[in-house]
């Protein structure tokens, strides 16, 4: 149940858009997840700036999940991501910010897991 959200300050196409969450949902085996729980959230256009500009692509992705995962299947998987938005999206990597948080209680389907 990891849920993943992606914002950035270009416009995605919906086939980018599609592209993003298919590599993501490949992406969070990384970390013990499968794409069978994974939630993805898309932005864009978002009113990001980073290094005091906004005249180029950037991207902040935010990683939440139930449990924990090691600090290497992070790294991993960061590079994934980082990987994942500057093939489909042109995002430099060096212009990514990665939040991961490991969540101690999740809530689904009127119940908790």
């Amino acid at each position: 149940m990891p849920y993943i959200e992606v914002r950035t300050n270009i416009k995605v196409s919906q086939e980018k858009e599609i592209n993003v969450k298919e590599k993501l949902g490949q992406a969070v085996t990384l970390i013990g997840k499968s794409e069978s729980w994974l939630m993805v959230e898309i932005t864009d256009l978002c009113r990001l700036w980073f290094k005091g500009k906004s005249d180029s692509p950037t991207a902040f992705v935010e990683v939440k999940l139930l449990g924990k995962a090691s600090p290497s299947s992070y790294g991993k998987l960061t590079g994934e991501i980082c990987d994942i938005l500057s093939q489909e999206l042109a995002v430099n990597p060096s212009s990514i910010y990665v939040k991961y948080e490991e969540i101690e209680h999740w809530g689904y389907n009127g119940g908790m897991f």
